[in-house]
């Protein structure tokens, strides 16, 4: 399997467990590049507000082309229970081939939302994942090797 980690992350948490779950499958890795700031109180004010409205942002080009994989695995943190802007815009844009391809989805929150947030990435992917993993942010070790054992197995599957 040949597969692809596709991420975004404000404060390196979803990117944190995105580097976890490449080196398990020995998978490349793209991060999505927000062209907006998105930093400090205001930034971190802009952001919930456009994930809540469920806004599109302009990211920069990817660089890895997703239909030269077999599976994508796509991840985002939870803001006002709903996907980043930057996944959402990533998504669409590259909504054809994602289509012809293995999906996954995998999230990260510290507070709730995350049934809402999982209902509008399946929405807006049209289907539900292969597999999908959510961790809470500062989730104990032995737990979340359990989920992510879980999650790979199911992925590999």
């Amino acid at each position: 399997m040949k597969a692809l980690v596709v991420y975004y992350s404000r404060t390196g948490t979803t990117k944190a467990l995105a580097d976890t779950l490449a080196k398990e499958l020995g998978a490349d890795v793209e991060e999505i590049v927000d062209l907006k700031n998105r930093r400090g109180i205001f930034g971190f004010l802009s952001a919930g507000y456009s994930a809540y409205r469920r806004s599109m942002t302009n990211i920069k080009p990817p660089e890895k082309d997703p239909s030269a994989y077999d599976t994508i695995l796509l991840g985002t943190p939870i803001w006002a229970s709903n996907i980043t802007p930057a996944l959402r815009t990533y998504i669409v844009q590259k909504m054809d081939t994602l289509k012809q391809k293995k999906v996954a989805f995998f999230m990260t929150y510290s507070g709730t939302g995350m049934e809402k947030a999982m209902k509008s990435l399946t929405d807006l992917y049209g289907a539900p994942p292969a597999a999908s993993l959510e961790i809470v942010k500062g989730i104990e070790a032995g737990k979340f090797k359990e989920k992510l054992d879980a999650f790979m197995a199911k992925l590999k599957s």
